[in-house]
């Protein structure tokens, strides 16, 4: 089970054009954005990547708006944890609980889970909360990453876990993020 003192969120390039050609991207960015809320709320870091920024441009306004104050960190590699300033920052976390949202699940989001699951970290996909530009290559990714031990969750799934009772003292915020 999530808790919300060893976890922390990651957001995988959700980045210019690219974003907009993935499949049912508005839901997508709207269970990002429940994730991102609901982590500050609870406290969570949030580490925010960004693939090839030069190429593909910068994070979506509808994300980069809410991450206001923290700073993306750029990679070349598909896989974030071979990515020396993502791999330092995630250290200095201090969390082994790590949830994934963003794009796309079938290379970047997969790449990063099983190089984090290598690494003995315990991986949640919030699978609602990511996509590809179709559908086959999301579920692909989806189903590979399960099969290699991933969990998957969804954003009110990932939400209340981290909360763990209706009696906790943030639950009425983070009801607001998932009504």
């Amino acid at each position: 089970m999530l808790a919300a003192d060893k976890t922390c969120l990651v957001i995988i390039d959700i980045q210019g054009k690219l974003a907009e050609l993935m499949q049912d991207k508005e839901t997508v960015y709207g269970n990002v954005s429940r994730c991102i809320r609901g982590a500050e709320i609870l406290s969570l870091p949030i580490l925010w990547l960004e693939q090839n920024p030069a190429g593909l441009g910068p994070t979506i306004p509808q994300i980069a708006d809410l991450l206001s104050g923290k700073k993306p960190i750029s990679k070349m590699e598909f896989s974030a944890f071979k990515n020396t300033a993502f791999k330092n920052a995630l250290e200095q976390t201090g969390c082994k609980q790590i949830a994934l949202v963003g794009i796309e699940t079938h290379v970047c989001v997969y790449q990063t889970a099983l190089d984090l699951l290598q690494a003995g970290y315990e991986v949640y996909v919030v699978a609602d909360a990511v996509s590809s530009r179709t559908e086959e290559n999301k579920e692909i990714g989806l189903k590979s990453m399960r099969n290699a031990g991933v969990k998957l969750t969804g954003t009110e799934m990932f939400l209340l876990e981290l909360l763990g009772s209706a009696d906790h003292p943030r639950f009425k915020e983070i009801l607001q993020i998932i009504k």
